[in-house]
């Protein structure tokens, strides 16, 4: 079995269950703090979440609402900082959790030797504390967020940046991901893409994927992503 030189994770969605009992949650109380009407329920937050990056996605939004772009600019920052303050205190409660299998993968990956990176379009201020409380800092070799690499996915440069330092071809590297920007992202980086979907995204287009799988302990495929599923990606010839 040849192992990936490098495993390269998502995090939003993908190592964490983060988006809808964290982001979402604070996104509505930052909404709430600011006097605004706006409330994001679960189905409306799962079509926003098309488009990738907070700000971004507030952004949009208000546009849509018919606020002038620069209005729609400057309240769309404030209030993205303001829901970062408040995700950073769902973290420090415990509030964001794990997926479950996440740990157990990652010990494997550690005890095998294999290097560990992150390619995230989420923030550094929120990324490093959410990792540290979680997992620890020090299992992973490349921590990229979209603090470094502003170009957001499914632009390929998060990708491109990690496997510059890592050092490592794409051919013998594997990401892991949870949506379609993802994957698209992987994939314009010649990466070989494990998709592990969650509620949002079970219906999203992975046909570019080499595998894709509901959790990393899936029941319904009674079994669990191992370092040998993550191996047999590589042999994949669409990988």
């Amino acid at each position: 079995m040849t192992l990936p030189a490098a495993v390269i994770f998502d995090v939003d969605g993908t190592l964490v269950d983060s988006e809808r009992h964290g982001h979402r949650v604070a996104f509505n109380v930052a909404f709430e703090e600011r006097g605004l009407p706006d409330r994001w329920d679960e189905a409306t937050y799962g079509r926003l979440l098309e488009i990738t990056g907070g700000k971004r996605r507030l952004t949009h939004y208000l546009l849509d609402k018919g606020y002038p772009q620069d209005q729609a600019s400057s309240l769309a920052a404030g209030l993205h900082a303001r829901k970062t303050e408040l995700f950073r205190q769902l973290i420090d409660a415990g509030e964001v959790p794990a997926r479950p299998g996440v740990t157990r993968l990652l010990n494997e990956l550690a005890e095998a030797e294999v290097p560990v990176a992150i390619a995230t379009t989420g923030s550094r201020a929120w990324v490093s504390p959410l990792l540290e409380r979680l997992f620890g800092l020090d299992r992973f070799t490349v921590i990229l967020t979209g603090t470094e690499v502003p170009d957001r996915k499914p632009d390929p440069a998060v990708y491109v940046e990690a496997l510059e330092r890592l050092g490592t071809p794409a051919g013998e590297v594997v990401a892991v991901e949870d949506s379609a920007n993802g994957l698209a992202a992987a994939r314009s980086a010649a990466i070989g893409c494990l998709v592990v979907t969650n509620d949002y995204t079970a219906g999203q287009d992975f046909s570019r994927a080499a595998l894709v799988v509901a959790g990393f302990d899936a029941p319904e495929a009674a079994t669990a992503v191992t370092l040998q599923t993550l191996a047999g990606i590589l042999a994949r010839p669409e990988s």
